[in-house]
């Protein structure tokens, strides 16, 4: 997603600001694949959806031993994926956010990576493509030289927070708007109205009206998606994405969705990459699906914007890294 931004800013980012895509589908996911997992189709969908990091011992480098969903503290890298402009090959990782579960605990925390991050990509991954790029960038040159895209952003996200990251879900926009639609589309009571760009659509323009509506696939990535316009300063994004959070999750639950299941594997299957094999999915399933979203920590990384060769890019405050990185591991149960 396009943004543009001015001056130096201090940022202090919430974990509802970027990530809501991602949230919304994996909270769809736990809910309703335990109904679809049960049956061979959603077994299909999440075989399809399968696709290993290739790392020695099935396990982060920062990992002594290998971890078991289900049964440790396990970390997940969760990426929103943009490939719209670039007709599908080569995106970008729009939207990053670590989560951690920790099954003894019973604790959830998000954290929510900026994704104008400053990074240095390695040559040994990206060859040509070396030097400092913003974060969200791994993802495409790791698909361009061949080292892997999802594997190089798991690792640049490993290396700026220095925690293992155990897995990942990547989803792209067209699945969060074909899962809206599958869900029959989601209701919603708007605040405030405004007009947002439909990508799907020649950016023509998507009018939303104060009261309820029920918005389709399209129109709720609109809904989460505006913050250029002057109403965001009453109706503000993260209260916009809160409120369609909570909205999808009760509508995910209710039993008229079961009657979809088939339409969302088949959504999931084919918009939806993640190194968690079927079993394990099946276990996180088990484990979380009685979580209340609305307990979930959020640990933010402090920062500021900076130009650097013409370039704005995020700069994480080294004291705002240190904290982000203590709390990762106390909920990782790393000393």
């Amino acid at each position: 997603m396009d943004e543009s931004r001015s001056g130096r800013r201090n940022h202090n980012r919430k974990s509802w600001k970027k990530p809501v895509l991602l949230i919304i589908l994996l909270l769809i996911i736990l809910v309703v694949a335990i109904g679809i997992y049960t049956v061979f189709h959603g077994y299909q969908a999440a075989k399809e959806a399968y696709n290993s990091l290739d790392r020695p011992g099935n396990k982060s480098a920062l990992r002594d031993e290998a971890v078991t969903v289900g049964e440790d503290p396990i970390s997940l890298l969760l990426m929103g994926v943009e490939t719209y402009a670039t007709h599908g090959k080569n995106g970008r990782a729009d939207t990053l956010v670590v989560v951690t579960l920790n099954p003894k605990t019973d604790q959830m925390t998000m954290t929510s990576v900026p994704r104008d991050t400053r990074v240095d990509l390695p040559a040994e991954a990206v060859g040509q493509y070396a030097g400092y790029h913003k974060i969200n960038a791994a993802y495409t040159f790791g698909a361009i030289s061949g080292y892997g895209s999802n594997k190089l952003t798991v690792e640049s996200v490993e290396e700026m927070l220095d925690i293992p990251i155990d897995g990942y879900i990547a989803v792209n926009f067209k699945g969060f708007r074909n899962i809206v639609d599958a869900l029959g589309g989601v209701t919603v009571d708007i605040k405030k109205g405004f007009w947002e760009k439909n990508i799907f659509n020649d950016n023509k323009r998507i009018y939303f009206k104060e009261g309820k509506t029920t918005l389709n696939g399209e129109e709720a990535l609109a809904f989460v998606r505006m913050r250029k316009r002057d109403v965001n300063t009453v109706y503000p994004r993260d209260a916009r994405q809160r409120q369609f959070i909570q909205a999808a999750v009760d509508k995910a639950i209710s039993v008229r969705t079961l009657l979809n299941l088939g339409d969302i594997s088949d959504i999931l299957g084919k918009n939806t990459e993640t190194s968690l094999r079927p079993k394990e999915i099946f276990s996180l399933m088990k484990t979380y699906t009685s979580l209340n979203s609305k307990e979930v920590k959020t640990i933010e990384i402090e920062g500021i914007d900076q130009r650097i060769g013409g370039t704005l890019y995020f700069i994480p405050s080294e004291a705002g890294l240190q904290q982000a990185t203590g709390q990762l591991k106390e909920a990782l149960d790393i000393q």
